[in-house]
């Protein structure tokens, strides 16, 4: 890609705007630093044919996977590579601020309404946002600052715990190398922890490694540990680490030569971690698993200090307090007339009564008269009204409060999207499908819409003429055929009482 940049500033100004989705824009913060050089910007058609056939770029130089960026088609349709006016795009950061302009050098269709877009960006702005900006330095400023000889790259992409520290201090020793831990903080965490909370997390645990350079590094994954390995490696190689120590499935590249460590286990004589062989099995204790620690956080049981250092053990439980004082978010769907505004009401009186958490009932009906107000009823419009439902809750719960939400919410993709969004924010996510049958739905029908879409005055029903994509990842499942309201909200009440969110209930008075 060339480095070149033509489009002066007033042909900037009224260029067209569009955010790129999390995982996009972590590649951009990765272009625009440097991280992914020799790229220049997002890739072409022709580079992603040569890399995913020859591992190339166009011009033979060697790459892993492809860096790309997908608009709206009909923002697509606003750009005009023959105009040097019309080509191009101001890519912003989620929150609406300009951080790059792309100059636009490639447009094509992927498929119904979506476009690929590459060209090459430049930073608008001076990019300073976000908490811990001291730790956010670019690779050519972190080479600068790296003694001479070898570096051992460490990816903290979770906590450092005993046996992790361990396995880091004797690859130092073995490689006689400078220890650079790079924290990942282009994604929402791993764990149930938000970046910040890991970057305190890791800081938490510097006094028991050797001495380090520590980076956050906007990279984000990609859900494919291959693709991941491969970008990690390139990318470490660009802050001038030499050899990786794997924390995981860690393929080599990029020049780098990989460490892959033999597990490590307590020793109870003497309170060291040792391999694992060399410990008479009655003195050997394994290190704990990922879901372990979690399940000790959820329920609040301490960390054991054998496993994790103190410090470290006391950010974690800031993070991820115990579920009975974590945020929560109850989503109810289900077709209409199922039951599922019942229901939901009848939990948050429930919830209220006990006073534990602020309680905030987003009912389906006053959600679209005060917040989605104007969608209409097309695949696009209801997911947009589940999206903002998903949003206004998991903020709610990012503050320590219950979010109910009970609309229909017919489609997966959607829900998965509220779950995340939930997650994202550190708190819980229950799914609840009251699975009460179409025939009952329509017995019940006080609205009368049922009627009006079997006699062809109604489009867009759904169980009539659109689809519901019944969930296969309910945390419940409720059919209030034969139940009645207090049944169905004692069941649900029993269920997050069961999995730690909610105190057990006092007698009724």
């Amino acid at each position: 890609m060339s480095n070149g940049w033509v489009l002066p500033d007033e042909v900037l100004r009224e260029a067209p705007t569009y955010t790129p989705r999390p995982g996009e824009l972590a590649d951009l913060e990765l272009l625009l630093i440097g991280a992914y050089a020799p790229l220049t910007g997002f890739m072409t058609r022709a580079d992603l044919v040569s890399v995913s056939r020859r591992g190339r770029l166009v011009d033979d130089t060697p790459w892993p996977v492809a860096v790309t960026l997908q608009v709206p088609a009909t923002l697509a349709q606003q750009l005009d590579l023959t105009d040097p006016a019309r080509r191009a795009l101001v890519l912003t950061d989620s929150e609406g601020a300009p951080m790059a302009a792309l100059e636009v050098a490639d447009v094509w269709s992927i498929r119904d309404a979506v476009a690929g877009v590459g060209g090459t960006v430049r930073r608008l702005g001076d990019g300073a946002h976000g908490p811990f900006q001291r730790l956010r330095r670019t690779p050519e400023e972190i080479r600068a600052m790296l003694p001479p000889g070898r570096v051992l790259g460490v990816v903290a992409d979770r906590p450092l715990h005993r046996p992790q520290l361990a396995q880091i201090a004797h690859a130092v020793r073995t490689l006689s190398a400078h220890l650079l831990i790079m924290i990942p903080v282009g994604e929402d965490g791993t764990g149930g922890l938000p970046p910040e909370a890991l970057v305190r997390s890791v800081f938490a645990a510097r006094d028991r490694m050797p001495p380090a350079t520590l980076v956050a590094v906007p990279f984000s994954r990609r859900r494919d540990e291959i693709s991941d390995a491969l970008l990690l490696a390139r990318v470490s190689a660009a802050y001038g680490v030499t050899h990786l120590l794997s924390t995981g499935e860690m393929l080599s590249g990029a020049g780098l030569r990989v460490l892959v460590p033999r597990e490590l286990a307590y020793d109870n004589r003497d309170g060291q971690w040792r391999w694992r062989d060399d410990i008479p099995p009655r003195n050997r204790r394994l290190a704990l698993s990922q879901a372990e620690i979690e399940d000790l956080l959820d329920r609040g049981f301490p960390l054991p200090e054998w496993h994790t250092p103190p410090a470290v053990a006391k950010e974690l439980s800031r993070a991820r307090p115990p579920r009975r004082h974590r945020g929560l978010v109850v989503f109810l769907t289900g077709l209409s007339g199922s039951g599922k505004s019942t229901v939901a009401r009848g939990l948050a009186d429930a919830l209220r009564e006990e006073g534990e958490r602020t309680v905030t009932l987003l009912d389906g009906d006053v959600v679209r008269r005060e917040l989605t107000a104007g969608l209409g009823f097309s695949r696009a419009d209801r997911d947009t009204n589940v999206r903002r439902i998903g949003w206004v809750a998991a903020e709610i719960a990012r503050h320590h409060g219950i979010g109910i939400c009970c609309p229909i919410a017919p489609y997966a993709q959607a829900r998965a999207i509220a779950r995340e969004m939930a997650m994202a924010a550190g708190a819980g996510f229950v799914l609840v499908h009251v699975a009460t049958p179409l025939e009952v739905c329509e017995k019940r029908d006080r609205k009368g819409l049922y009627a009006r879409a079997r006699a062809g005055l109604l489009t867009g029903m759904t169980g009539i003429d659109d689809p519901y994509e019944e969930p296969t990842d309910a945390d419940l499942v409720l059919d209030t055929t034969d139940l009645t309201v207090d049944e169905a909200v004692q069941r649900v009440l029993h269920h997050l009482t069961e999995t730690g969110w909610v105190e057990p209930r006092l007698p009724a008075l």
